[in-house]
Parts: structure tokens; sequence; C-alpha cells
């Protein structure tokens, strides 16, 4: 759902909402950017931006760097799909000089930007080609308007995000612009250099097929000629029914899969079994919805080159 209160900014952040704050209050948690390994010099502005799941909260800090506090509203180690805001964030909302979205991630962000809108609201799927639901969801048709949301798990999409979140919070707030783009600048590298990764390193492998935990890969196996078979929907806490496990069964054999994939924020109980009755491996493949003590890395960079190096080992690319 799009944001259609307030004036819009111009240009590439054109689904950039502002909105006038009207309650106070300090978020319940924050990180420093300053870790972030963000280029630019700290400035004398240190906003407050509220990011709504992790791989926003890796873009606005490398972005922000030390001019910003940043608040996660979902919690280290929960699943982004089904986040439920307590009263005081529905609260701290309203006094962040940003809120960074996926519009259709988590219908509790979006219904918060209605009760209590933010200073600006940035949505970072803006610009972006978006793919449907439909192949994930079992044959169903997908509702009007429905989309993907799993857009970060393409580095080419995070770039386009990057810009347009830099786009944004530079317009807003023109002092910091010189340290947003230079901190931007550095990021973007970062990943085109884990793009061109991607593109040399699943160029020539024997198999395009792999079985994942929910559709949430969808983007990157479109960006690097894979096939992603999965076996729950867009949402990783759905139970697939027999039919569905069954029919992933049969793909796998069909593909030669050699590995079926978990994650780490659910339970990897089904995607285990179907391994074991196969007689498959199985391994994490991360999407990357949050960073916790399992994790493969300390960040979105990490644990991306995490995951290509376990679909290299699965599809036998050399």
């Amino acid at each position: 759902m799009k944001i259609t209160q307030g004036a819009r900014i111009a240009g590439l952040a054109s689904a950039v909402v502002l909105l006038a704050g009207c309650t106070t209050g300090a978020p319940a948690a924050t990180t420093s950017a300053a870790s972030s390994g963000s280029a630019a010099a700290p400035t004398t502005t240190t906003l407050k931006l509220t990011v709504a799941a992790y791989p926003l909260e890796f873009l606005a800090q490398r972005i922000a760097g030390d001019s910003a506090t940043v608040t996660n509203l979902t919690a280290p180690g929960a699943e982004p799909h089904d986040l439920e805001l307590t009263a005081k964030q529905m609260a701290d909302l309203g006094s962040s000089d940003a809120l960074i979205y996926i519009a259709g991630f988590q219908a509790a962000v979006d219904d918060a930007l209605k009760a209590s809108p933010p200073k600006l609201a940035i949505d970072a799927s803006t610009g972006l080609a978006l793919l449907d639901p439909a192949a994930a969801e079992e044959g169903e048709a997908p509702k009007p308007g429905a989309h993907d949301p799993h857009i970060w798990l393409s580095p080419a999409n995070m770039i386009t995000m990057a810009k347009t979140v830099d786009t944004a919070l530079s317009q807003a707030h023109p002092e910091l612009a010189t340290t947003l783009n230079a901190n931007t600048d550095k990021l973007v590298a970062d990943l085109k250099n884990l793009s061109e990764a991607y593109t040399s390193g699943l160029a020539t492998c024997q198999r395009k097929d792999f079985v994942t935990s929910h559709a949430a890969f969808a983007y990157l196996a479109r960006d690097y000629g894979l096939t992603q078979i999965p076996i729950a929907g867009i949402d990783a806490t759905e139970e697939p029914t027999a039919a569905r496990i069954a029919e992933v069964q049969k793909l796998a054999k069909q593909s030669g899969v050699t590995t079926i994939f978990f994650e780490t924020l659910v339970s990897p109980a089904v995607a285990k079994s179907i391994a074991g009755d196969l007689g498959l491996k199985s391994a994490v493949l991360d999407p990357i919805e949050g960073i916790t003590a399992n994790s493969a890395g300390t960040n979105y960079l990490e644990v991306m080159q995490s995951n290509l190096k376990a679909l290299q080992e699965a599809n036998g690319c050399s």
C-alpha cells in the first residue's frame, strides 16, 4: 500500500511522503551507524531513522553513517512478515525523522503509517520492477497489487534502493547531502562488487534449480538465471500443504538437486524432512530478514557472500 499524504518529493524518491509528526518519544532501541563502515566524517545533525526490517537497517546505517541513530521495528531474530507493533513503537514512529519501509511487506507498518505518520516516509521499493508472487502461492492468482517484497536479495535492487534513500534524505536534509552522497557511493561500489561476484560465481553451474524453505529468492533467481523451487510461499511462517510438499519432492527429483535449503529464522523441520526422504543434503540459504548469532556473517554483504558459496556448492558451479 502506497502512502499518499503530504507533498511528494521530486525525482527518484517519488514515493516518499512528507507527513507531520504529532507525537514525541525516543525509539525503544537504537543502533549506532558508526560501526557500519560509512566513509564520510560525522556532522552536527543527528537524524532519528526508523526502519521496518534488517535489510533497510543495513542501508540506513551505511548511508547515514554517524549522522543518524537507526531503530529497527523488527527485533533481532524475529520473523518480519508477522511484525506486530507495540503502543510505544507506534508513538515513537510519529517522532521519527524518517521511516524506511517496503510497501506491502509488513501490514503492521503500512497501517502504522496512517495511524502515526513520521515526518518522512520512504518506500524503498520505489522504481523497482516488482515480481508478482503467483508462482510462490501454489498456483493461486496473486491479489490485485500484490508483489514479492523480498527485493533486497537482488544486489541490483539494493543499489536502486540505496539511491532512493539517499535522494530522499538528502532533499529533506540538504545540510547532510555531502555526507549521505559520499556514503552511498561507497555502498553502491560494494553492491556492484557483490553483483559481479554472483554473476561470475554462478556462470558455469551444472544445475540451475534450487529448493528453498520459502519463496524469498525470486529476484536473485531472476538476476542470475536460476530457478527457485519454494516449499512455502511468500510468508516464511506459512505451513506448506501435503500436496505442495509432494510437488516439491517431485520437482527436486526431476531437477537433480543435491541440497534442500532451510533458513535461520524459522523451523528447518520441513526442509530437513524433505531432504531426509530424498536422501539429499540440507544447508542454509539465508533470506537475510534478520541477523542473529546463527547468521553466516555480521551484515548483509557477508551473508550474501555465504549464500553465494552455498549455491555454488549445491549446484556444482566451477
